[in-house]
């Protein structure tokens, strides 16, 4: 039976709740370290005031404090970024952990419809993004209380003076809430357009042989270009909005606090203003900056903030990032029997659209998207076969017929729209991630290997194997030879995705990992269509001495590889249209015989 439950979506607040007490502290010493520039300040305006009265004594002991006051502020700030360097990187490294085991969970469909750059953005920068925000804006808060109390303290002194700070304060934030919204629908656009660029980074990377044999690196360079210089228009684009904003923000307030020095300095000649509170005023006249400025750097931080939540916990959202679902049932003896019942499967693809910012940021885990269906393809339709147990079979067919799309329904990959895959009698979605995972394995057409050695790239498929199961595993792929070769043996670093092995090396391996699993029911999706004919006898044999031993699934681009499996399910159009063994099938199925001949010509 599915499991219906629906998680509740995290927050950032989630993480941060487990570190509550050294965030408490964080915030304390940050208030404590904030006052201290309080007191500073107002120490040493009244030690301008003592000296105008030639009270010196009194002034030197004042400055005298304000020497402890720095003394134990260092020490605070000190504190203060041990906890931070300490913990942003617990909280960072647990989200990062967090959205990479949500990404795991999504089906292969959610990976098909987005592109690289959407998941490494979401699990790799976000989270950098949003603690280092979080943590700006603790420091900026009280730093614009600090600012809010030396003003206020200031506009005690004379009321003409305190009309003028209110003005320019006014102005300054008006203009800061423009910034603000533009900045903010800037920053999405430009978000997105470094998403395509590490995704084309990405692929180019990975690519690098193709693009050199094909000839690419002209035309690529134009695709690249023209990529980079839409995300740094749409950077410069927010940058000069950006610039030309704060530019405005800061004339009005340098303008406004030379207007306020001259105010001054006409109070002082009219005797409503004494020479010590002039300089107080003027001595602190920075503090206006830095609360304007502070507001600015606030806001900044919280869009950043509530960009970055709701980018990484869209992972979470169902509707977008389709996530794999599983039963609760298990089979304690898989035999290996498939059966495929009345399935129905459409191939949706949608477009997926910011909603507007109200709505959008009202609550973090309100973030939605608006998804519009832009294509959908019928691929099957009461699509009905069975497979039975310990044989090998292959699905053949014109590009575009459905095989890698029973494929990837068999090993639930994709789920059905409509009718059953079964699982020796067991429909697929009852079953439990384990003993799907275990009763099936799937060699891709360009299988992964990662930048291990062989041995642990072999572990990976099964952490207990002993020397001589991976040994044996070896064997049977054929890849034994190869393998003694190398100086190091097993114990060769085979490069990052395998570079340093051959297409066929790299499937033998995937192979052998594959059967170190001892999964019943093993599928190779065109496994060897990529490889030269050499390369590809060699895989042909590694499958062949599978047989009798598990259920063997084949989709076949050359239908010389499959001369020998038990059975053939010839389609089209997404219908089984015939089926038999090899030999049956050439004699009386006119289109299979010229599918045959025309790739032996």
């Amino acid at each position: 039976m599915k499991n219906n439950k629906k998680e509740k979506r995290p927050s950032i607040l989630n993480y941060l709740a487990k570190h509550k007490v050294a965030i408490s502290f964080y915030i304390f010493l940050t208030i404590i370290a904030g006052l201290c520039d309080v007191f500073y300040a107002i120490i040493i305006a009244e030690v301008v005031d003592l000296i105008t009265v030639q009270e010196f004594v009194k002034a030197i002991i004042f400055v005298s404090i304000t020497i402890g006051i720095n003394v134990f502020q260092r020490f605070c700030w000190y504190t203060i970024n041990w906890i931070y360097f300490k913990y942003s990187n617990k909280i960072m490294s647990a989200l990062n952990l967090d959205l990479a085991k949500q990404a795991f969970k999504l089906n292969s469909k959610t990976y098909n419809d987005h592109d690289t750059g959407t998941f490494v953005q979401r699990i790799v920068e976000d989270p950098a993004r949003i603690v280092d925000a979080l943590t700006t804006v603790v420091d900026t808060i009280m730093n614009i209380i600090t600012a809010t109390i030396i003003i206020f303290y200031i506009m005690t002194l004379n009321v003409w003076v305190s009309l003028c700070l209110i003005a320019i304060v006014i102005i300054g934030f008006i203009i800061e809430y423009y910034r603000v919204r533009i900045r903010r629908k800037n920053r999405a656009i430009v978000r997105k357009k470094n998403d395509q660029i590490n995704s084309l980074t990405t692929e180019i990377v990975r690519s690098e042989k193709d693009i050199k044999s094909l000839g690419l690196e002209e035309k690529l360079s134009e695709v690249s270009k023209e990529n980079y210089e839409n995300y740094r228009n749409a950077r410069y684009k927010m940058d000069m909005i950006d610039m030309n904003m704060w530019s405005a923000r800061n004339f009005v307030i340098s303008v406004g606090t030379l207007l306020v020095l001259i105010f001054g300095i006409v109070l002082m000649d009219m005797k409503m203003l004494s020479l010590a509170a002039f300089m107080i005023i003027y001595s602190n006249r920075g503090y206006l900056w830095n609360l304007i400025q502070g507001v600015g750097q606030i806001t900044n931080s919280i869009v950043d903030i509530k960009v970055s939540h709701g980018r990484m916990f869209s992972l979470f959202d169902e509707e977008e990032f389709v996530t794999e679902h599983f039963g609760t049932k298990t089979i304690k003896k898989p035999v290996g029997k498939i059966e495929f019942k009345d399935v129905s499967y459409t191939f949706r693809e949608y477009e997926y659209k910011s909603l507007p910012k109200r709505k959008m940021f009202k609550k973090p885990e309100k973030f939605k998207r608006e998804r519009t269906l832009v294509s959908e393809n019928k691929i099957f339709e009461d699509l009905s076969f069975i497979i039975e147990p310990n044989t090998t079979v292959a699905f053949v067919g014109k590009s575009g017929s459905g095989k890698s799309t029973i494929l990837n329904l068999m090993s639930k990959m994709y789920e059905v729209d409509d009718g059953k895959v079964l699982i020796d009698g067991v429909n697929i979605n009852d079953l439990n991630k384990e003993t799907l995972r275990k009763t099936i394995s799937l060699v891709n057409q360009f299988p992964y290997i990662f930048d291990m050695t062989i041995k642990e790239n072999l572990l990976l498929a099964k952490g207990d194997a002993s020397d001589e199961e991976i040994n044996d595993a070896i064997q049977k792929a054929s890849l034994a030879e190869f393998i003694s070769t190398l100086p190091k043996g097993v114990d060769t670093k085979v490069g990052e995705s395998g570079i340093k092995l051959s297409g066929g090396q790299k499937q033998r391996l995937a192979i052998a990992r594959a059967l170190l699993r001892n999964s019943n029911i093993i599928i190779f999706d065109e496994s060897t269509s990529s490889l030269d004919n050499f390369a590809q006898e060699e895989v042909k044999k590694s499958i062949d001495g599978l047989k009798g031993k598990s259920t063997i699934i084949i989709v076949a681009h050359r239908l010389s590889t499959i001369k020998n499996v038990d059975k053939i399910f010839f389609l089209d159009n997404g219908e089984i249209v015939d089926e038999g063994t090899f030999d049956e099938l050439f004699k009386r199925n006119k289109k299979f015989k010229a599918m045959f001949l025309a790739e032996n010509i």
